[in-house]
């Protein structure tokens, strides 16, 4: 693993390209660059990218530099939506260049409320436990009011701290963890180079709830392929139920030219499934679910099933009927939900029934030359889009 040049000089304020949806209000604190692991075989982010542990005075520096700007701007209102633009640009056109990425965020977390804190980028655990908990304890002392300080890590970065070590975090203030644990399938997750086990991930994600912090773990529809759909689905909802996550989070393969399963498509070593059978899939999973009392969330534009979400057990039944009202459907209807919800014309399956929105998608197809046989094909180019 490379980490840190301790040395390195401060670069300035800085922020990392990706968070959760859930996170989108959240002042986002980059500790980590990049991701030291960087295998994954379905991922595009940081490919090509040196991993570095940012020194902990510079991201003190970047906190302060935040801090600053918000007293500036409560000075200027009489609350985060009283701002006037006009005092905003002022406030902005004075600044020296160094100071206007901080101001960005500052003004942004401001207006949301600054009830929260995302720590990038890839896995912020894998820092030294001591200097993420200095890290956090000046957030807290310079942002008391803040309600959530949330982190991604990878479930082998937990799995090998010490549980006291974990607790210590969650005592400074790091109260939730997201875990792509994407599959717990292990010919899956050796398929995908993911660095774990489905043991790793049931170790760590016990061990994240034992230290009382919230976890979100983050399932990959279609990750299986057309060949391991199924054991996909069953192994990994069997994980689900013995980590009973507080979240669990749907993101739905999708596979841009950039990453390594792109390849393994184009060879035929691996097939992806189309989205009838990814909803195939999903739904076994759920009929799978046992003993999760959190709640399951579809946040991510890439997901069929915006809607699809609920607490569980009480909303799973009508979560299994929404994925039962699709398979069920007429092809003819289905493959305009399928289109329509690629191109963003219906937002949910109940859309489909407005005669209007079908019109619509209808003519979309028609000018665009989209049929049944080429659907999965156009919508893979559509979706590669979000990424």
């Amino acid at each position: 693993m490379n980490v840190i040049n301790r040395t390195s000089p401060y670069q300035g304020f800085e922020q990392g390209p990706i968070r959760p949806p859930s996170e989108a209000q959240s002042l986002l604190v980059r500790v980590t660059r990049n991701c030291h692991w960087n295998r994954c075989s379905f991922c595009p982010v940081y490919k090509g990218a040196r991993f570095s542990i940012r020194p902990v005075e510079q991201v003190l520096h970047d906190l302060d530099s935040v801090a600053h700007h918000v007293g500036n701007l409560v000075l200027l209102s009489a609350g985060p939506g009283l701002l006037m633009e006009e005092d905003v640009r002022e406030a902005f056109n004075v600044l020296p260049p160094e100071e206007t990425a901080s101001f960005r965020a500052a003004l942004s977390w401001y207006r949301s409320g600054m009830e929260s804190v995302f720590l990038q980028d890839a896995d912020s655990l894998v820092l030294r436990p001591t200097r993420l908990i200095e890290i956090l304890q000046h957030l807290k002392e310079l942002f008391p009011l803040v309600k959530r300080i949330t982190s991604y890590s990878r479930s082998d970065t937990i799995a090998r701290m010490p549980a006291d070590q974990l607790r210590a975090l969650a005592e400074a203030g790091l109260n939730r963890i997201h875990i792509g644990m994407e599959s717990g399938c292990d010919a899956v997750l050796a398929m995908m180079n993911k660095g774990a086990t489905k043991e790793v991930h049931v170790r760590a994600g016990l061990k994240v709830k034992a230290a009382g912090m919230e976890l979100s773990e983050y399932y990959m529809p279609g990750l299986g392929g057309i060949d391991l759909w199924r054991e996909h689905a069953q192994d990994t909802a069997d994980a689900m139920n013995r980590i009973n996550p507080d979240f669990i989070r749907l993101r739905t393969l999708a596979i841009p030219e950039r990453t390594p399963l792109a390849g393994e498509v184009r060879d035929g070593r691996f097939r992806k499934c189309p989205d009838p059978l990814a909803a195939e899939e999903i739904l076994l999973f759920l009929d799978i679910l046992e003993g999760v009392t959190g709640y399951l969330a579809s946040d991510h534009v890439l997901n069929l099933f915006p809607e699809l979400e609920g607490h569980l057990p009480g909303d799973l039944q009508r979560m299994r009927d929404l994925i039962w009202g699709f398979l069920t459907m007429e092809p003819h209807i289905r493959f305009i939900y399928q289109l329509g919800r690629r191109l963003g014309l219906l937002s949910r399956l109940g859309d489909v029934d407005d005669p209007g929105r079908r019109a619509e998608v209808q003519e979309a197809a028609r000018r665009l030359g989209v049929t049944p046989e080429n659907l999965d094909a156009i919508s893979d180019a559509i979706v590669k889009r979000f990424i």
